[in-house]
């Protein structure tokens, strides 16, 4: 029996340069950031490992690189991510069912997410530019020829497929991936060399993964003052049809922030709160993202959310969760017209007690503690029936 141990020594390594790297970022400055780092590490070794594995170049399947315990890129709450490893040189057919999604989205990516920049989008797309069966099944091509539905530019390198749920309790779709030359045949048995080579492969993107989002707040968020965001904008790097609206906060516990937005006609108008590790706060046991379908909109058509530590008692209250600082991301998707500044957030910070007197249909808007406890519990049980879907 082979007893080396070698074999894990690069992956060993990673982990404990990726823990510096945790201990030692510029936002940390309270045990509660620092042990949200040590989360964020633990689900970074977890999304790098088991993309090591799963990740066959030859026989791709769509995995999740980021989710609930794998967060990075301040992911949304309200979408599945799927990506999968593909090269310019092979054909493959993507075969899926499209599930009770607002925006269903695929993106072919050249390169990857770095600290030094982000990949070429070659190929951005949503079910609108596929045909979609009355069942909502349909059959994408992909490959170097002309005569598939899309054409691998040189460098494609990524496919990633984006579902985008309104209603957190719609019906899941389907996604799956063939490499048309591979498909029907098996994958070489594992060896110890093979073994060494995908530890190899999870500790140098484990590394990556924790440089590369801690650089992208600096170059998209923290150059801007706090406590205001942006007009829509494309993201950069994103979906054709996605624009965004970032900004981040910091508020004392007696502060809150009043995000007025009107809701326009877009399919998925969503917006959330993200720690300073770029990630999502905790979105199922705490309301710390807010959609259209979910949020309550006002008679006048605009959307008011309330984003504090404390309980303003009502309904499109975003909890801070303890978290003084933050990053806030309004996202449009599914856009049929350029946004405008018109179209985006308007940003008041008041008195947590002031609260009432800034919103003209108060009244309408307040919630008891029994209703939005409700409102939790729903998320939560949302949140589990998608997670197993």
């Amino acid at each position: 029996m082979d007893t080396r141990t070698e074999v894990t020594d690069s992956l060993q390594s990673a982990i404990a340069e990726a823990e510096r790297l945790i201990a030692a970022a510029p936002h940390v400055r309270t045990a509660q950031d620092l042990a949200e780092g040590y989360r964020y590490l633990a689900g970074g070794i977890m999304a790098t490992v088991h993309a090591a594995w799963a990740g066959e170049r030859d026989h791709p399947t769509f995995i999740q690189g980021t989710g609930p315990y794998m967060k990075m890129g301040l992911d949304n709450p309200d979408t599945l991510y799927f990506g999968t490893r593909i090269d310019d040189k092979h054909e493959y057919v993507v075969y899926g069912k499209r599930g009770g999604t607002i925006d269903l989205s695929f993106q072919v990516l050249s390169g990857n997410y770095t600290d030094t920049g982000v990949p070429e989008s070659v190929v951005a797309f949503d079910d609108r530019g596929i045909d979609v069966a009355a069942d909502g099944s349909f059959r994408i091509t992909f490959g170097p020829n002309s005569s598939t539905d899309f054409q691998l530019a040189p460098g494609s390198s990524q496919l990633v497929v984006r579902e985008v749920y309104g209603d957190w309790s719609a019906p899941r779709g389907t996604i799956r991936i063939e490499r048309t030359d591979t498909l029907g045949t098996a994958p070489p048995p594992d060896t110890v060399e093979s073994a060494q080579r995908r530890f190899d492969r999870a500790a140098r993107g484990l590394v990556s993964r924790v440089h590369t989002w801690l650089k992208f707040p600096e170059w998209f968020y923290l150059n801007l003052p706090a406590n205001t965001m942006t007009g829509p904008r494309h993201t950069p790097g994103g979906l054709a049809t996605q624009y965004s609206s970032a900004g981040h906060y910091e508020l004392n516990d007696d502060q809150a922030m009043i995000l007025t937005v009107p809701r326009i006609d877009v399919p998925y108008l969503g917006f959330q709160l993200g720690s300073m590790w770029y990630t999502s706060l905790d979105y199922v046991n705490h309301q710390t993202s807010l959609n259209a379908h979910q949020a309550q909109v006002d008679p006048d058509g605009k959307i008011r959310l309330i984003i504090s530590e404390r309980n303003p008692g009502v309904t499109n209250w975003l909890e801070t969760t303890g978290h003084r600082r933050g990053f806030l991301q309004f996202r449009w998707q599914r856009t049929s017209r350029p946004l405008t500044p018109e179209d985006g957030p308007e940003v008041a910070v008041v008195g947590i007690d002031e609260v009432p007197q800034h919103l003209p249909f108060y009244e309408s808007n307040v919630i008891s503690p029994a209703d939005f406890r409700a409102r939790i519990a729903a998320r939560q049980a949302a949140f589990a029936d998608r997670l197993l879907g």
